[in-house]
């Protein structure tokens, strides 16, 4: 007899019987399978009797036929729980061994029942966006123009700050030439703090053709440990002077800046334009998508499984944990009481996750908002590349922590919100 009863739209009670007469099929039948392939001194392959092999394998063959009986009552229980999508993973709570069998119960956790009408609209408010000026284009054109610069030798006969020095230098440590300590022909932007603390600054006030003798102390903490700490001296030539002398702003920078043959100044300046448009509109979106996701969370009161929201609180503990002193977190290994406590802090916080995360999940279908696998991976693949990192790794890395699915729920948030965001615009 297995009879499953619902707790609420996300959590369910399977409970039954095995009793020993199934059982006992179950072990003979498993004890023949076993008894066809067995190998054992004494009898041919394939003759071995039941009685031995259940006498042998009787603790594996128990156990065998305990799951098997198991899943079948787990099985009719999800049946009669009708059409709800189980999710994580079903939990015995309850094995009872009697004189007439086990006495089963299984607790089952079930995708919540959302019924999303159009009420989540009510959380998104209107958008005014900020306009771009004319003043602003043309702000970011002469960035632009300013990063695709060229080095030109200057009329200048004296350095100064920002100039570009060409200069030829060799360094000494305790009077003996340095390894690696010396180049012709050098360009240093005076300023950019490229060289050793100190060094740039003494070359200010240079004249073409004149040689100096600089000082400086290599940081202590400085890379080549056989110099870290030590004063060194450099004899240096500035050889010429340069300077940078920012692109044109003309169609020919639209084409080099865009890489595109077919570009003009007209069509950089609207890309600029879009860029900053998007930019303002990322930094107006943001605080409201954090009103957003307060709405939804406040707006819906929804049946959360317990596994989901555990399994969350897990996550945060963890995260927590990292944060405390090794004394603290010895204590909470040690005090299982404290650990209750500490779990219980995060409680309200993980159930809010978890609701989102349902949230989220049934308004996106509502709004045909999702993410393909091939958009997951273009962000995958740019956030490694950013990272420094081989992307076959961090896929490796996200597959095998099971993070793939929380990535692409991130992503399908994101989207979601931003779509919302759009829909509500002023005068679009």
């Amino acid at each position: 007899m297995v009879e499953a009863k619902k707790i609420d739209s996300a959590n369910a009670i399977v409970t039954g019987k095995i009793d020993n007469e199934t059982l006992e099929a179950k072990k003979d039948k498993i004890a023949k399978e076993i008894a066809k392939k067995a190998k054992i001194q004494g009898f041919r392959p394939g003759k071995v009797p039941v009685k031995v092999v259940k006498k042998m394998y009787a603790a594996d063959i128990e156990q065998e036929a305990i799951s098997e009986a198991v899943k079948e009552l787990l099985d009719e229980g999800i049946k009669q729980l009708g059409t709800a999508e189980i999710i994580g993973e079903p939990e015995v709570t309850k094995f009872d061994r009697k004189e007439d069998g086990i006495e089963i119960e299984i607790k089952v956790y079930t995708k919540p029942e959302l019924n999303i009408g159009d009420e989540y609209k009510e959380c998104v408010p209107e958008v005014e966006l900020p306009e771009v000026s004319d003043e602003e284009v043309e702000e970011e054109l002469k960035k632009i123009a300013e990063s695709m610069a060229e080095n030109k030798v200057s009329q200048k006969d004296t350095l100064e700050e920002g100039d570009i020095a060409v200069i030829d230098f060799k360094g000494y440590i305790d009077g003996k030439p340095m390894e690696n300590g010396s180049a012709e022909n050098y360009p240093l932007e005076i300023g950019s703090k490229s060289f050793i603390e100190g060094f740039e600054e003494q070359l200010v006030g240079m004249k073409v053709g004149e040689t100096r003798k600089i000082k400086v102390k290599f940081p202590e903490n400085y890379g080549a440990k056989e110099i870290a700490g030590k004063e060194a001296e450099f004899e240096v030539t500035l050889q010429e002077i340069q300077e940078k002398v920012p692109a044109e702003i003309n169609d020919e920078l639209a084409k080099k800046y865009m890489n595109d043959e077919n570009a003009n100044l007209e069509t950089l300046k609207k890309f600029i334009k879009d860029s900053i448009l998007q930019r303002k509109k990322a930094e107006v979106f943001q605080p409201l998508k954090e009103k957003i996701v307060e709405c939804l969370v406040e707006k819906y009161d929804i049946d959360l499984p317990e596994s989901i929201v555990e399994r969350e609180i897990d996550v945060i503990v963890n995260n927590e944990a990292q944060k405390l002193s090794p004394a603290e977190l010895k204590e909470l290994q040690e005090n299982p009481e404290k650990l209750k406590e500490f779990r219980e802090k995060f409680k309200e916080e993980a159930k809010e996750r978890v609701k989102l995360t349902f949230l989220i999940d049934a308004i996106a279908q509502k709004e045909n908002v999702s993410v393909s696998d091939d958009e997951l991976m273009q962000v995958v693949y740019y956030e490694a590349l950013m990272q420094g990192q081989n992307p076959q790794d961090m896929v490796k890395y996200l597959q095998e922590n099971n993070l793939i699915p929380v990535m692409k729920m991130n992503m399908v948030e994101e989207k979601l919100l931003n779509k919302l965001l759009e829909d509500k615009i002023k005068g679009e």
